[in-house]
């Protein structure tokens, strides 16, 4: 019977002909590539498809999160006074790039904290790729490792916090950490840290407004007990992402992020019977 060629009918080629049709590897790759750049450009215009983020990173603009990352492996990250102010740095360019306030951070041996204000939709995405993407060359380069592989473990972690007294619990986690892995006797002491910033006339990095109140007595309440409770549940929102907050803001963010507002069961389902 007749085929069809885009449209315009033809008569059948003879079998010995056949072969001469099916498109050689180099020409797959062109039909692959032809057809990325169609999806891309109909995807800019908003006409046939639209792009899905894997994360709702992409609609993050006016909420506060806290953002995390480590080396790969769970090697150091910082060897050296060094590592630690040109990760600063890198950090202050940054944030003078994009519209996000930093609000507190911490910087561990084997890896970061962040708690952040991205203004725009976006902002956080962007930032965070400018932000590691640029640490890593530079790494690279005072290590004399460029070739020998990635510095961070992947994509970063990040959870959305609601802006009242959940903001002082992850603000606390954040600059606590280096008390809560014994680096110092007094959390104010590290001076890779946004609470030891406050107390200094430097500037290493450009601290934002928070949401909330900064109390006065904030050194002596982040070296302050610590229950576990309210450590597990900053930690359940590291490891899963979902909204940290009280019940109603979590699951109308959750809405608003497309992310999930409980944490999944771990193991496996049960059986029906």
């Amino acid at each position: 019977g007749s085929g069809f060629f885009f449209g315009r009918s033809r008569p059948p080629a003879p079998i010995a002909h056949v072969r001469k049709r099916i498109p050689t590897p180099s020409r797959y790759v062109t039909l692959v590539a032809t057809f990325t750049i169609l999806v891309r450009q109909a995807d800019r215009g908003g006409n046939i498809l639209t792009r899905m983020p894997r994360h709702s990173r992409f609609q993050s603009g006016g909420f506060v999160f806290h953002v995390l990352n480590r080396r790969a492996g769970r090697q150091r990250l910082f060897y050296s006074e060094g590592d630690y102010a040109a990760f600063l740095a890198v950090l202050n360019e940054a944030q003078q790039n994009f519209a996000l306030g930093i609000l507190s951070y911490a910087l561990m041996p084997t890896h970061w904290h962040l708690l952040v204000w991205p203004e725009n939709d976006g902002d956080l995405a962007e930032f965070m790729r400018w932000l590691t993407v640029t640490h890593t060359h530079r790494w690279h380069l005072a290590h004399h490792s460029t070739g020998t592989g990635p510095v961070y473990q992947g994509r970063y972690k990040s959870f959305p916090v609601q802006d009242d007294d959940h903001f002082y619990t992850v603000a606390r986690y954040i600059e606590r950490n280096p008390l809560r892995a014994g680096l110092v006797a007094s959390a104010e002491s590290w001076r890779w840290s946004s609470l030891w910033q406050r107390r200094q006339e430097c500037v290493p990095v450009q601290l934002g407004r928070w949401p909330v109140p900064l109390p006065e007595d904030w050194p002596e309440y982040v070296n302050g007990v610590e229950t576990e409770a309210e450590l597990a549940a900053v930690r359940e929102s590291l490891s899963t992402g979902i909204p940290f907050g009280d019940e109603s803001w979590r699951l109308r963010t959750a809405r608003a992020l497309q992310v999930r507002a409980v944490a999944r069961p771990r193991g496996r389902p049960r059986k029906p019977f």
